[in-house]
Parts: structure tokens; sequence; C-alpha cells
């Protein structure tokens, strides 16, 4: 927790504040707890300009770049948020303070919201949401984009890390990972740029740029969307790729329920865009192929490289498994998924 806390609106807390699951390697996020006192709860959000964290996770003051440190601190105090999907029935936690600390960096107090967590979430309501989230972004496929939203966001964050070599052929990977898949993992990898470029072609809208079950809560009948550090230009369908894939990498869903959840997420996302007056269904197709399979362009390589270097391939911050053998084959299908995505988007 931080030292002395500026600008509580619940007054000084009366217990130990709750450190909430977070990426502790992102240099942009000094931590956030849930805080009780006299009232009430909140959420605290510490941005800062860089502390601590990875050098790959670094924080930027270019206001375009995927990590600006301030931009989350932009979309509450603009009202953003809170109005990105209120037609649809989209959420965001309402702001209940703000304001900069002696050092520069910033508090950020949201609404502790309270519901079922995206992680628990059943099928019907990520299709749910899926729905809406296909209706708000053709809303928004004109929308002027703000000067602090993220721009490139995919060429920026995942073009960001290198791996050389990378043992494409390492044993342990291969006990699991069948050679067409890897082969296909290998074509995602050095055709990279192809599928930034084609992400950046398509038609475009504001996205969120980190949809995935660890940022919904579901209060009552309303999907509530949380942090919005990324948010920018996005390729149309860009947000529900990142949906599909992230609700299994990281074992929050399990994957014997992915072939189910992408054709359901797809169709409902999809319907949302025609209820909205967004009918070009091939070129979103196009786009959730290209955009899931360039997001996680760098995850096979990264894997491997730590695998030949003897460390563990599960997520530092929220995957519950440490086996490597289990996770390369519980990720296996999502692979497979992204593999046949690329080869959709590259037509190869």
């Amino acid at each position: 927790m931080l030292p002395d806390l500026y600008h509580s609106p619940i007054g000084t807390p009366i217990h130990t504040a709750t450190v909430l699951q977070h990426n502790t390697g992102n240099q942009a996020t000094g931590g956030i707890w849930r805080v009780t006192g006299p009232g009430g709860d909140a959420i605290l959000k510490h941005l800062t300009p860089g502390s601590g964290g990875h050098a790959h996770w670094a924080a930027s003051d270019d206001p375009r770049h995927w990590n600006h440190w301030r931009r989350e601190h932009h979309a509450y105090t603009t009202g953003f948020a809170h109005a990105y999907g209120r037609d649809t029935g989209i959420g965001a936690p309402a702001l209940l303070a703000h304001g900069e600390r002696p050092d520069g960096s910033l508090e950020l107090w949201l609404e502790a919201v309270d519901g079922t967590h995206g992680r628990h979430w059943t099928l019907p309501m990520l299709a749910d949401f899926a729905h809406r989230l296909g209706t708000t972004q053709a809303r928004h496929a004109a929308t002027p984009d703000q000067p602090w939203h993220s721009r490139q966001f995919l060429r920026q964050y995942a073009g960001r890390l290198d791996y050389t070599p990378i043992p494409w052929d390492h044993p342990i990977a291969a006990a699991h990972w069948p050679d067409p898949i890897r082969q296909g993992l290998r074509l995602i990898w050095e055709r990279r740029t192809d599928l930034f470029d084609l992400a950046e072609a398509l038609p475009h809208t504001t996205g969120h740029l980190d949809v995935w079950p660890m940022n919904l809560i579901r209060r009552g009948d309303e999907p509530v969307l949380l942090d919005w550090a990324f948010t920018g230009r996005a390729a149309i369908g860009e947000d529900l790729a990142n949906l599909i894939a992230d609700t299994f990498f990281d074992g929050l869903q399990p994957v014997h329920r992915l072939a189910e959840t992408e054709t359901l997420l797809t169709d409902a996302y999809l319907t949302g865009l025609r209820e909205a007056g967004y009918a070009d269904e091939a070129a979103t197709r196009t786009a959730i192929a290209a955009t899931g399979a360039a997001k996680y362009c760098w995850l096979a390589p990264a894997m491997l490289t730590r695998l030949a270097a003897g460390h563990s391939t599960a997520s530092a911050d929220y995957d519950t498994e440490t086996d490597d053998a289990r996770i390369l084959e519980r990720r296996r299908p999502i692979l497979a998924m992204l593999v046949r995505w690329a080869r959709t988007a590259l037509q190869t």
C-alpha cells in the first residue's frame, strides 16, 4: 500500500488494504488495492511514469504509445470510460477521486464494483457481452479518436519483443505441439509484420484493447469493463479476438470449451454489429483472424526461449499451473486456433 494517501474519497483506511491481482511487471502501474475507510470501499490504482517492473513493460510519456502511463487517468477524468458503452449496457467503474502525488505519480480512486467476476462467467454471459461489444463498436466506427488514444497498438505491443534464435524443435515442445502447429507458429512469427499491416488496413473503431475475463465484472445484468489503460484505435473484431484467446491462455476457463466459445462469441459479436448497421462480416472475420494471430505472435517464441533457458513457461501473475508439460498441452488447442486464424488471414 502507498505510504501516504493524498486524495482518498473514503477517509483514512481502517485496516490493511487488499492487493488486487494485476500485471506487476507493468511500470505504469505502481499497484492496485481495494481500500476500506469510514466512507466505504474504493479501488485505488497508482499510476506511475516508470518504476520497477520489467523493461519490456516500460511506461511512456507519449500519449500515442501503447503503454502511456496517463491514459487511464484520461479515460476516467474525461468521462470516456463511462460513456463508451453506455447506450448498449456496458458499464465502467465510477470515478470517485483523483489527483497528483508529490512525486508526480497519480492516484486514481474508482468505484469498487461488486458482482460476478469474469473468470466465473458462463458462456451465455460471455456471449451477451460479445453482442453488446459488437453493437458498441459499430457505433464507434466513425467516432474520432482522442489525442491520448493509442495508435498502432498491435505493432507496438506485439512487435516490441525479439527472440533469436528460437528453438522451434525443442524436445519438450515437440512432444506436445505437433509439427504442423510449430510450423504455423513459426509462420505467425516470421510474418508478423504482414499481420500488423493487414490489421491496420482493415476497418477500425475505438477499442478497449485489453478485453479479457480479468477485466470484466457482471453487476446484476450489466457487464462492467475495467482497466482502460490501452484504449485507442483498433480493428473491428480486435477486442473480440483477444477475448476469445485470453479467456483460455491462463487457464481461466477449461480449454475443451474453446471451439464452442469461439463460435458463440463470434456469432454474437457479428449480430451486434449488424443490429447497429455495420454489415461487413467478411472484413470483420478477417480482422478477428489477423489481429488474434498478431497479438500473440510473440507467445510461442517466448515460451520456447524460456524452455531452453530452464525457466517456467507460466504466466507470472495469472497462471496457477506451474508444470511446463501441462501448460504446453493446455495451450496447444489455443495455439492451433491462432495458426488457423493466421493462415486464414494470410491465405496460406
